[in-house]
């Protein structure tokens, strides 16, 4: 059964990555994941393992993402079992003022492990097409997510 603390308990972890990234702490960032974290990024790059994430994201925080921000916005989250939760949410990093309108999908599998901490197991940043799924959902309105009707 799930209950309102898991919810939070989930929620906090995806405001520490937030914080995490904010202070440009690759450490702390890839502590939140698992050891064996999956992490698939909006270009397709598959990183493996807490220890790949953060050497991934300490290169990045100095380099392609620096002074950034990162903002983020659950849209739902589903519980499997009393030990996982998928969220699903939007994203997107930026500088200056926050988007009004986040560009990417993203999708955390998040476990409760053995020490009663949820960590992220799998990440998947997907970055949206707003073209693309118009022209789409002209063309093939069954392909219209129920979602979007």
């Amino acid at each position: 059964m799930t209950t309102t603390h898991d919810v939070a308990a989930v929620t906090s972890v995806l405001n520490e990555l937030v914080a995490a990234w904010e202070r440009h702490d690759a450490e702390a960032y890839g502590g939140l994941f698992a050891e064996d974290a999956t992490y698939i990024t909006f270009v397709g790059t598959l990183y493996q393992g807490r220890q790949d994430i953060v050497d991934s994201h300490r290169t990045l925080f100095a380099t392609f993402l620096k002074g950034t921000r990162l903002a983020d916005e659950v849209l739902d989250i589903r519980f499997l079992g009393p030990d996982v939760a998928v969220v699903n949410g939007r994203g997107d990093t930026y500088k200056g003022k926050r988007p009004q309108k986040l560009a990417k999908i993203q999708t955390y599998t998040l476990v409760r492990q053995g020490d009663g901490k949820w960590r992220i197991a799998a990440f998947q940043n997907t970055k949206r097409r707003p073209l693309m799924e118009s022209i789409s959902h002209r063309f093939a309105p069954g392909l219209i997510p129920a979602a979007g009707k």
